[in-house]
């Protein structure tokens, strides 16, 4: 054997020693970084920090992945623009539009004095009737509430204050025909011979003026008559009429021009139950063709479900603005009626041609 050959056969005897590497040792595998020489998930190895090393998935059913769960801190939103509160009684659209407001408000009373003679009689009261409603205005004698509606129609200045009505300024409302009154009675004879016709035929002079009543202006008078069950009585004088007979007229008065705000003062006073039944009756038929409506009352009455709002006054101060407050004592009585004098320093009047 030749040197060459003998060289040869001793490196091929020492190449596999060379090759060998124990297990675990020597490389690793591109990619890897395991502690117990495991594959370790991708995007991490050596250089990335162990609390980094998330596993990719959750680990198979009833192995381990060999990493803690890292506990991710959620970062603070940003908040957001606050949203305006809604305004009281109105509702906003689902649509996201416009929020619905309330109806407009048809008598608007702020901050309103009065006195009569040396005596004040309203101490700066607030007063919102809106469209459609009915509200009325309760307290005991004294309390200012004749005064307050006579000066929401202008026969009472105010010595402080505002009044609207329709949104307009009562010193520049000019729009009578819209609004009818029924004022206060005192006493079933005027003094004036007048028929029940004549009677509530004047009440369309808001409309007419003084030209000739037309068909609608004698059609509108009849349909008020026999509103209030006086149409056997429409030729009769009024003198002849009963206390609930005459308050009925003065209604039906105010009936005639078909207005769209109706203020009563107390026309239960004095009304015996059958005209209170028919007045009641009269008075659903108004409110279910809109009409807004203000009351000057004792007591509810008949007319309590009707009303969606008690006012009450005492010492010419708003006590209470909110649901009608229950009837207590003699006044809960059925048919209690409570007729009482004017104060010394008002006039008597009829309401029928004054």
């Amino acid at each position: 054997m030749t040197a060459r050959e003998s060289g040869e056969q001793a490196r091929e005897a020492r190449a596999p020693e060379a090759t060998a590497t124990p297990a675990g040792a020597g490389t690793r595998p591109t990619g890897t970084g395991s502690a117990e020489g495991g594959t370790a998930p991708a995007g991490t190895g050596p250089g990335r920090p162990a609390a980094d090393r998330t596993p990719a998935g959750p680990p198979a059913q009833g192995t381990s992945s060999g990493f803690l769960p890292v506990q991710r801190t959620r970062r603070p939103s940003t908040p957001g623009p606050r949203r305006a509160p809604e305004t009281a009684g109105t509702t906003a659209t689902a649509d996201g539009g416009p929020a619905a407001q309330r109806p407009a408000s048809v008598v608007s009373v702020r901050g309103a004095t009065a006195t009569l003679g040396s005596r004040t009689v309203l101490c700066g009261i607030d007063l919102t009737v809106h469209r459609g409603e009915v509200v009325a205005l309760l307290g005991a004698n004294g309390s200012g509430k004749s005064t307050a509606v006579r000066a929401v129609i202008g026969q009472v200045p105010l010595t402080g204050g505002e009044i609207s009505l329709f949104s307009t300024p009562l010193r520049r409302f000019r729009d009578w025909a819209r609004v009818g009154y029924v004022p206060q009675r005192t006493t079933a004879a005027s003094g004036v011979p007048a028929t029940v016709r004549e009677v509530v035929s004047s009440g369309r002079l808001s409309r007419t003026k003084f030209r000739r009543p037309s068909r609608a202006d004698r059609a509108a008078v009849q349909e008020a008559i026999e509103l209030v069950g006086l149409a056997d009585r429409a030729k009769d004088s009024v003198d002849a009429l009963s206390g609930g007979q005459h308050q009925r007229v003065l209604i039906a008065r105010a009936l005639a021009a078909g207005p769209e705000l109706l203020i009563m003062d107390e026309p239960m006073a004095g009304v015996d139950l059958a005209s209170q039944d028919i007045l009641a009756a009269t008075l659903r038929e108004q409110v279910a063709a809109g009409t807004t409506v203000l009351l000057v009352l004792h007591e509810l009455g008949p007319l309590e479900p009707l009303i969606d709002r008690a006012v009450v006054l005492r010492d010419g101060c708003v006590t209470h603005d909110g649901p009608p407050p229950r009837a207590l004592g003699q006044h809960a009585l059925p048919g209690h009626d409570h007729v009482h004098p004017h104060a010394a320093g008002e006039p008597l009047r009829t309401g029928l041609l004054t």
